[in-house]
């Protein structure tokens, strides 16, 4: 059993101990703690909160305490229902609300659930605010409302539909040319609320058809919900077999994005970031940011344009940040995670699969051949399970002190730059874990380079 308090918010397994998972009473604490902060930080606030969630089975529960809650410490809430996380994001600021909750843990397996915690601009808070978040819920410094003072609840299912019209309105998404393809899409939704939202989305966009896996929302998910290769064989099967020109995958919360190709390959969940950029900066040409385990192929894209490529490390909040520091146009995560300032500052399937279905029907390629026209690089993506009390900081500490003369970077766990590969390990957020991330010209020298570290990390512990 397991509670995470992270700048992610707060993630962990239902049920068991207070003090040791996502229980009523841990998230009774963790969103007092939050709405405490944000009225200290907007004393004038609309006194607002959004909440949103998928479609985990824990989803009903979890709000209801969530809700309960915040009404508890005065707060009005607005409850959006079933939302993928770029929705909630947005309702935040359409609503003009003081903050944002979204109930997921991502694409964590069924038994987690978490409180991700949103500013009133609709994005994540930083690592300074998550930090004093979790001070307040240790300390109990909070105060609830008399009964005069407690807070409203509605209901707005409206979300999905605004969320989709923002999407159809950005200027590169051309819904004609996307009509004229008569595209026909696959979908793997993953039993969550991309099932709900999706098949709206590629109707109003002119696909002609679409057929998908796992669209019902029931929470149950039928495969691991991280959207990597190993999960994926159904869909891939289904295009293969079938008459699509691509496939789309998302994980429970719809911020990443994966995609099929036509004969049933994945795409490289690296590769959905690198064909948004290079559609963007055809047309706006600017700077880009990833985090620092993501390809080098976007770094490449950009210096095509003559345009600026700067690292960040991992975490949305990370990268946002940076993006607002260089101003870039595009920028996101090698997972699939894609984020388009003209849309809003948070990684958005949506906002992905119209760009690049935009991308696709104007130049008149297959999706392989769209894939086939960027920089070729492979990456492995292994993780080390940590026991009980092993402290992840410790390890990575004397990996650098082993490799300090090679060329490292720490802003982040450590990265290690070999001259034509990469490793990158770091510490999970959101698990008890060592992610190691391995880049090279080929599969099998990618594989090769993260077994090789995993080893030498293993023999650390």
């Amino acid at each position: 059993m397991t509670l995470i308090k992270s700048i992610s918010g707060f993630r962990g397994t239902i049920g068991g101990k207070p003090g040791d998972t996502l229980n009523p009473l841990d998230i009774v604490k963790s969103v007092s703690a939050y709405a405490t902060l944000r009225r200290r930080s907007l004393p004038n606030g609309t006194n607002k909160i959004v909440v949103g969630r998928d479609a985990r089975i824990s989803g009903p529960m979890v709000s209801q305490v969530v809700c309960g809650t915040l009404m508890g410490l005065g707060y009005d809430v607005v409850n959006i229902g079933l939302a993928s996380t770029p929705t909630t994001e947005l309702a935040v600021t359409m609503e003009h609300a003081d903050g944002g909750i979204i109930l997921t843990a991502s694409h964590n397996p069924r038994q987690w659930n978490a409180l991700k915690l949103l500013n009133e601009h609709g994005e994540f808070l930083n690592k300074e605010e998550a930090a004093e978040v979790v001070r307040i819920a240790d300390s109990g410094d909070f105060d609830y409302a008399d009964v005069d003072s407690l807070g409203s609840y509605r209901e707005d299912n409206s979300y999905d539909q605004k969320h989709i019209d923002m999407v159809k309105t950005l200027e590169l998404v051309d819904v004609e040319a996307i009509k004229k393809v008569r595209f026909r899409v696959a979908l793997d939704t993953v039993n969550s609320v991309g099932g709900v939202i999706l098949p709206k989305l590629l109707e109003q966009l002119g696909v002609e058809y679409y057929e998908g896996l796992y669209l019902e929302p029931t929470g149950d998910f039928k495969h691991n919900p991280e959207p990597l290769a190993k999960n994926l064989g159904d869909i891939m099967k289904l295009v293969a077999e079938g008459d699509f020109n691509i496939g789309f995958v998302v994980d429970p919360d719809v911020d990443r994005l994966a995609i099929i190709d036509e004969k049933g390959n994945m795409y490289g969940e690296e590769y959905t970031l690198v064909t948004v950029a290079d559609y963007i900066l055809q047309h706006t040409p600017g700077n880009t940011v990833s985090n620092l385990s993501s390809t080098r192929a976007l770094r490449d894209v950009t210096e095509k344009y003559g345009c600026k490529y700067t690292p960040a490390a991992v975490g949305e909040v990370n990268v946002v940040t940076k993006m607002k520091e260089t101003n870039a146009v595009i920028g996101g995560e090698g997972n699939g995670g894609v984020i388009y300032p003209a849309a809003h500052y948070g990684r958005d399937a949506l906002v992905g699969i119209a760009l690049i279905l935009t991308n696709l029907a104007k130049l008149g390629k297959t999706t392989s051949e769209m894939r086939d026209m960027y920089p070729k690089y492979e990456m492995a993506k292994n993780r080390i399970d940590l026991a009980a009390g092993v402290n992840p900081d410790a390890v990575l500490e004397k990996v650098k002190e082993k490799y300090n003369g090679d060329n490292v970077t720490t802003i982040d766990g450590v990265k290690i730059d070999f001259p034509d590969k990469w490793v990158h390990l770091r510490k999970s957020n959101t698990e008890p874990i060592i992610r190691v991330y391995t880049e090279a010209h080929t599969a099998e020298e990618a594989d090769a380079l993260g077994k090789r570290f995993m080893k030498e990390i293993t023999d650390l512990l």
